[in-house]
């Protein structure tokens, strides 16, 4: 008999793919926005680490500030990099905050901080 028991079935059902599909693609979307401030982040820390070859403060706001306008970046901007000496080499920090807006009243909030090697 080529009549099979509903028990011995396996799989999923309609509503779950509709769920799991529904699932995937908001990650899929929030993903897609945060893609971008990842890059970013990776810009501005290879702006940073250019800057710290700079001798005084101003000549590392200068050179970050032309590797910004290089890479197209205005998150981080010269006057809010931290720069300090440990021993006899040049440190570039920044921190800075992006907010993606997802729905309604509800943002994600993403942290970023780095410093030049």
């Amino acid at each position: 008999m080529a009549f099979q028991f509903k028990s011995q079935q396996r799989g999923i059902s309609f509503i779950g793919l509709i769920f799991v599909a529904g699932v995937l693609a908001a990650a899929g979307v929030i993903a897609a926005q945060v893609f971008p401030t990842v890059l970013e982040f990776q810009a501005i820390t290879k702006a940073a680490n250019k800057a710290a070859s700079g001798g005084s403060v101003p000549e590392v706001r200068a050179i970050f500030d032309k590797q910004a306008a290089v890479d197209d970046f205005k998150s981080v901007h010269g006057n809010d990099l931290e720069v300090t000496k440990e021993g006899d080499k040049v440190v570039v920090s920044f921190a800075y905050e992006r907010e993606i807006h997802l729905t309604g009243p509800a943002f994600l909030t993403l942290k970023y901080s780095g410093r030049s090697k």
